[in-house]
């Protein structure tokens, strides 16, 4: 009678839910089949397009990878992209045709996360350090789908790639254009000053102007001391009030005053048309004028640091190995689903029959 029981329960336990199982893994499960791309991203050689000095400026190097790959990985298990393929491939509509058989398919009524988390189990991913490179594989009940599945994945990963570094570049390369101009108006700003303020006083340049009037100055200062010298040597001999005496007094007379007049050109605090006061304003204004120059430079080559990066957040998503339509399916594995089935049901069954016989010999 035990031996019969024990029959029993090994037909419930091992052989029936086996029998079920196979039956269904032959004749009742739906195939699916599986397609595969391989990508993977690579960025411009930089170093090899551009001026030496400016390489050296950038400070290109060699680019790492694995960030992008990482990034491409979770974009492809996004909500985006499963949005996407249902734009352009309508597949929850096959995922949920009823031809399909019940375990396998995703039930009609079934809500958005549902079909989210379908997605993500019909979906595999690989990525190998080494060669960075990604596989995707993507699963569907027609080998035509699944082949369609995995180009649109493709197709939408290129075009996220894209997308992210253009999107950088723009914003980077829009503030830096931005301060330039701003640089820039400053700069002509600080030409116009120069330009309005030699205008103004008719002078090219003041510091030339003041070199020219101090060289009067002193050779009027010559005139007078070659005078004063003449002077003396003729009251030696004539009058005060001899002509050639009271001549030359009103020489010296017409140089002195003369001389009193230049430097007043030069020193006179009081008037805004001095040269010491000219040239101290377009000292000024030569300072700002320099200023913007180097800030001007500088900013150029702000700029053309901005577009060299810019150009190296371009990046290109490559297909390494294309997507083939597969001839059969992979999945079910039936062999494979079976006996691991009948591994478990054994060590269930093993571990029932030793939990029975211990209890027997407690009791």
């Amino acid at each position: 009678m035990i031996k019969y029981i024990k029959k029993k329960i090994f037909l419930l336990i091992i052989v029936v839910p086996l029998v079920i199982f196979s039956i269904y893994q032959l004749l009742l499960a739906s195939p699916r089949y599986e397609s595969k791309v391989q990508l993977t991203i690579q960025q411009p050689d930089g170093m090899s397009t551009m001026d030496p000095s400016m390489a050296l400026l950038s400070g290109l190097g060699v680019a790492n990878n694995s960030q992008d790959i990482q990034l491409v990985q979770s974009y492809i298990h996004s909500s985006d992209m499963l949005n996407y393929l249902e734009d352009n491939l309508s597949i929850k509509e096959h995922y949920t045709d009823n031809q399909y058989d019940i375990f396998s398919r995703l039930s009609k009524d079934s809500s958005y996360e549902d079909f989210y988390q379908y997605y993500q189990q019909l979906l595999t991913i690989e990525i190998d350090e080494k060669s960075s490179t990604i596989s995707v594989y993507a699963q569907a009940f027609e080998p035509i789908l699944s082949y369609e599945i995995v180009n649109a994945i493709s197709e939408r990963s290129e075009w996220f790639i894209n997308n992210i570094g253009h999107q950088l570049a723009e914003a980077q390369l829009t503030f830096i254009k931005k301060e330039h101009q701003e640089v820039e108006v400053r700069l002509q700003s600080a030409q116009k000053s120069i330009n309005d303020f030699q205008n103004k006083h008719n002078l090219l340049d003041p510091e030339t102007e003041s070199m020219a009037l101090s060289q009067i100055s002193y050779s009027i200062e010559g005139e007078i001391a070659k005078k004063n010298t003449e002077l003396t040597a003729l009251q030696a001999l004539m009058a005060d009030s001899a002509p050639q005496v009271l001549a030359v007094k009103n020489e010296l007379n017409s140089l002195k005053s003369q001389l009193i007049k230049e430097k007043s050109r030069l020193t006179d605090s009081q008037s805004s048309e001095s040269i010491n006061n000219v040239l101290s304003e377009f000292a000024n204004l030569k300072i700002d004028l320099e200023l913007a120059i180097r800030s001007f430079t500088s900013s150029t080559v702000s700029m053309e640091k901005s577009r060299i990066e810019a150009y190296r957040q371009l990046k290109f998503l490559i297909v390494v190995d294309q997507a083939k339509v597969p001839e059969k399916n992979k999945y079910p594995e039936v062999f494979y689903n079976i006996s691991l089935l009948a591994l478990l049901l054994i060590i269930f069954s093993g571990t029932m029959k030793i939990v029975f016989a211990t209890i027997n010999e407690l009791k």
